[in-house]
């Protein structure tokens, strides 16, 4: 929906290496506006797709994305409600609600 939706305001959307990147048009606004984060995200994962704020957002987040893809692999359906328990455990623990995230953490490690 969200790379349908890109590309009716003006966004790209492309296949890459098995997966659906997206950028521009309402997906830029959407990511910039309506995820909960400072600033935004730069770049967000819904299973086999990438959403990102431009083509050199999606570049430069490719190999964290990537693993999100992975563990939608993994988690199948369950992956946003299983997200959305590790960010309030981080939270409850007093610890950063998206970068504590143990989703998040295995992305940055294994990204970086």
């Amino acid at each position: 929906m969200f790379a349908l939706l890109a590309v009716c305001t003006g966004g790209r959307m492309k296949r890459y290496r098995g997966v659906v990147e997206t950028h521009g048009g309402f997906v830029t606004w959407w990511l910039t506006t309506a995820v909960p984060l400072r600033g935004g995200a730069l770049a967000l994962t819904m299973g086999h797709v990438v959403l990102g704020q431009s083509a050199e957002a999606l570049r430069v987040s490719r190999a964290h994305e990537r693993v999100h893809v992975r563990q939608y692999e993994r988690w199948g359906p369950l992956f946003l409600p299983a997200y959305g328990v590790a960010t309030l455990l981080a939270w409850r623990r007093g610890q950063r609600p998206y970068r504590d995230n143990r989703f998040e953490r295995e992305a940055y490690a294994i990204a970086d």
